[in-house]
């Protein structure tokens, strides 16, 4: 059961006192038309009303438990609505008897008043047990499908961590590659340099605690580091361009986005090349989207093959769609000149909105 003061489920007292005023309130708009030639009928049937609706709220609180023992018991509508049937025509039977008793709606009670009340009565409490039979199976199917969403939440988060633990080993392999290169040309201060870069960029990396999403000014320093090291090894061959608008700092992107697509790019679209090339990064704001590109130079049509591109491109399609199911895009293109473009585009959140929405689904 929810916590009582959930403001999904209204507490068993508060909808109590709601109901039975409001059979109150009916039995005193059905004495008005006696107030002004039949005063004492009125008042009769005022203070009648107010017994008869303070007995029947005592009678339902005692079917309460009744009602709970059945609804556990995970009986059939029919076996339900006749145990149902018996307990509320035995309340029913009591109540009248009770009210016959007090003789104070009636003033000259008879045989034929009994039996009208009891019908009357034992009619009241088995809307009652229906009623709470209903809202019963409305919390249990409301709980069942938050429990089905906090399990989706919790799978679909795992997968998303699953996914960016992926990317570290695959990250690091290709670093400690680059590394044995430069040691075996010679160049032994840039295997130093690198290695700092290297175990600088791990410690972000592989932080337990990093979250799914993160700022995009974050990640554009994550992407910062990681083309330093990539300049260490290519030097001068490697020209990076930046054209990142101010308001899209503040976006939220999945963490560890750009860095597999520059390092296809600088593996497949730069290195290969003599010359080197240039990579081209930009963002910005397309009506309620983050549009985010990047180019880079290279050989004509210089498609990466799925052995050496398959982890960083199909981890980055995977993860966004997860994310955002079909509220994204994300484009490659060869074009003509060569080289290599890919455009992402997803809904556009701060990260303090988008935390506060992930907070709220899960």
């Amino acid at each position: 059961m929810n916590k009582r003061d959930d403001p999904s489920f209204p507490t068993f007292w508060r909808l109590q006192a709601l109901g039975w005023t409001g059979i109150y309130v009916l039995s005193v708009l059905d004495a008005l038309p006696f107030i002004s030639h039949d005063p004492a009928s009125f008042w009769r049937r005022i203070w009648g009303g107010a017994l008869v609706s303070g007995i029947l709220f005592f009678a339902s609180c005692l079917l309460r438990p009744v009602c709970r023992t059945l609804v556990k018991r995970s009986l059939s509508w029919f076996q339900l609505q006749l145990r149902a049937f018996c307990w509320a025509s035995l309340m029913g039977g009591a109540v009248a008897g009770l009210v016959q008793f007090i003789a104070l709606y009636f003033p000259e009670p008879n045989f034929n008043d009994l039996i009208s009340n009891y019908l009357r009565y034992s009619i009241f409490l088995l809307f009652w047990c229906n009623l709470y039979f209903s809202i019963k199976q409305w919390q249990r199917s409301v709980e069942e499908r938050e429990h089905i969403s906090r399990v989706e939440a919790d799978a679909r988060e795992a997968r998303l961590s699953a996914l960016r633990y992926q990317l570290n080993p695959h990250f690091l392999f290709n670093s400690l590659n680059a590394v044995s290169t430069l040691a075996i040309e010679g160049d032994i201060p840039a295997v130093t340099r690198m290695l700092a870069q290297i175990a600088d960029l791990l410690r972000v990396s592989l932080d337990g605690e990093r979250p799914l999403e993160v700022a995009f000014s974050e990640e554009m320093t994550f992407t910062e580091r990681y083309l330093a090291i990539e300049q260490t090894q290519l030097g001068e061959r490697l020209h990076v361009e930046w054209s990142i608008a101010t308001e899209t700092l503040g976006a939220a992107v999945p963490s560890m986005l750009l860095q597999p697509l520059i390092e296809n790019a600088v593996r497949h679209g730069i290195a290969p090349v003599v010359g080197g090339g240039k990579i081209a990064i930009r963002s910005a704001l397309n009506g309620q989207a983050l549009q985010i590109l990047i180019n880079n130079t290279g050989p004509r049509n210089a498609q990466p093959n799925k052995a050496g591109a398959g982890i960083g491109l199909a981890n980055t399609v995977e993860r966004l769609q997860t994310l955002y199911g079909p509220n994204h895009r994300f484009h490659l293109q060869w074009p003509e000149a060569g080289g290599c473009g890919v455009l992402i585009e997803i809904p556009f959140r701060r990260v303090a909105e988008r935390l506060e929405a992930l907070a709220c689904a899960f």
